[in-house]
C-alpha cells in the first residue's frame, strides 16, 4: 500500500538557496532517487539531480538525507517511519552548482596528482604475474564506485576548507595505499602520502568508513597501515637499514 510521504529538498545554486516542502507518493519497495524522480516528474519538472545506474554501482546520486550522506539509490523508503520528514540536500563539503547538484571536480584533481601504477622496468603489458594471495590486501580498495561519500564526510576537508590543497582525503589516500600494497608495483609512495598527500592529517576517526556504500575498510585496512609504513620508513632503525639493503625495503 502506497501513502504520502513529506519531502524537504534543497533547492537554490551557488549564490543562494533553501530548502522547499514538497508531498509526494511513495509505493512499496521505493527508494529515495523514486521519489526524488516523481517530485521532478510530477512537482518540480527543473528540479537538478546527478544519477545514472540505480543500481548502486556509479556513485553518481549522492546526497546527504536527514544529515547523513547517502546513496539515494540505495536508500529504502522503508528506513523512514510513515509520517517521517525526509530531508534531502547536496553533499556538504562540495560547491553546490544547482540543488542536489554539486560540483565534485575536485576529486578528479587530486586523483590525477597520484603517480599510476609502476610496474618493474622491462615488464611488458600481458606479462604481469602475480600470486592471488598477494593482491587479495588491495584488492577490497578496488570496489570503490567513486560515490566521493568518503570525501565528503571526512571533516578534514568538510570543516577545513583550507586543508584541501595539502589533503587528497580517504579515497585517494586508499588508492595510494592500493599502490604501495601492490605486488609490481615499484614505486616507494610513503613520502609522498605524507608529504603531498596530507596522510598526517587523518586522524582516523573512521566517518569514511562508516558512509562507504561498499563496506570498504578505509580507516583499518588502507589508512592505519599506510600511516604504518610512513613512520616505519622514517622512524624504524631496522626498516632504515633493509632500504638500504632492498629494493623495496618495508614491503
Amino acid at each position: 500500500m502506497g501513502y504520502e510521504a513529506k519531502f524537504r529538498v534543497w533547492r537554490g545554486d551557488a549564490s543562494a538557496g533553501d530548502l522547499r516542502d514538497y508531498a509526494v507518493e511513495v509505493n512499496e519497495g521505493e527508494v529515495v532517487l523514486d521519489i526524488i524522480h516523481r517530485i521532478q516528474a510530477t512537482l518540480a519538472a527543473d528540479l537538478a539531480v546527478r544519477w545514472n545506474c540505480k543500481a548502486g554501482k556509479c556513485g553518481s546520486c549522492s546526497a546527504e538525507i536527514n544529515g547523513r550522506p547517502r546513496l539515494m539509490c540505495m536508500t529504502r523508503m522503508s528506513t523512514f517511519a510513515e509520517d517521517e520528514t525526509v530531508t534531502v540536500t547536496p553533499l556538504r563539503t562540495f560547491p553546490v552548482i544547482r540543488d542536489l547538484v554539486t560540483d565534485v571536480s575536485f576529486n578528479y584533481t587530486k586523483a590525477r596528482e597520484i603517480p599510476s601504477f609502476t610496474p618493474p622496468p622491462g615488464l611488458a603489458p600481458g606479462e604481469y604475474r602475480m600470486k592471488q594471495a598477494d593482491v587479495e590486501r588491495s584488492q577490497e580498495f578496488r570496489k570503490c564506485i567513486e560515490c566521493f561519500l568518503c570525501q565528503n564526510t571526512c571533516h578534514v576537508i568538510r570543516d577545513h576548507e583550507e586543508n584541501e590543497e595539502a589533503f587528497a582525503g580517504p579515497r585517494y589516500l586508499m588508492r595510494i595505499a592500493e599502490l604501495e600494497m601492490h605486488p609490481l608495483d615499484t614505486a616507494d609512495r610513503r613520502d609522498a602520502a605524507q608529504d603531498e598527500f596530507g596522510l598526517g592529517l587523518c586522524n582516523i576517526t573512521k566517518c569514511c568508513t562508516d558512509v562507504c556504500p561498499e563496506d570498504i575498510h578505509i580507516t583499518d585496512n588502507a589508512l592505519i597501515p599506510m600511516k604504518e609504513r610512513v613512520v616505519g620508513k622514517r622512524y624504524d632503525p631496522i626498516v632504515w637499514l633493509g632500504n638500504r639493503l632492498f629494493r623495496r625495503g618495508g614491503h
